[in-house]
């Protein structure tokens, strides 16, 4: 293989609100966190075990003032994109580093208003099924790009 790959695809929760930074060219940039979870029963003890692992995603430009205006914490998401390492000199002068998720890609899976809409409806009496409507859940789309051929054998 001639060259490289460095795609992350991630669906979690939203720590916190999306946190905006404008720039004097009139640039923006956001940053939020998600929680992924990793759930398992622990065979010697028979209990279930949720392990939470958190990423920093950094959106730039204009798909950052629409996770803004539409994303708050506890949202779900699915983003795309590509891991960066940054480093930079803490207040005490010692180097600090992270990795984030730089997004190239985004689908908003619930948001908070959905949600909320959801529980006001299970909590009234409920409706004859014809009178619902349909719950609409959005899906990442999967691209149908052809594969480059290669000479390997798997």
């Amino acid at each position: 293989m001639s060259g490289t790959l460095n795609k992350v695809m991630l669906i979690g929760h939203l720590g916190d609100e999306v946190k905006m930074h404008y720039f004097e060219g009139g640039g923006s940039i956001g940053r939020f966190p998600i929680a992924t979870n990793e759930t398992y029963t622990n065979k010697q003890t028979g209990e279930r075990v949720t392990n939470t692992d958190w990423h920093n995603i950094v959106v730039r430009n204009k798909a950052a003032e629409i996770c803004e205006k539409y994303l708050s914490k506890g949202d779900k998401i699915y983003v795309e994109g590509r891991l960066k390492n940054r480093q930079w000199q803490g207040e005490d002068g010692n180097a600090r580093y992270t990795t984030e998720v730089h997004v190239q890609d985004f689908t908003f899976l619930t948001t908070k208003k959905e949600s909320m809409a959801n529980a006001q409806s299970a909590s009234q009496p409920s409706q004859p099924a014809q009178q619902k409507e349909p719950t609409k859940t959005v899906e990442p789309t999967i691209s149908n790009e052809p594969e480059d051929d290669d000479d390997l054998p798997f």
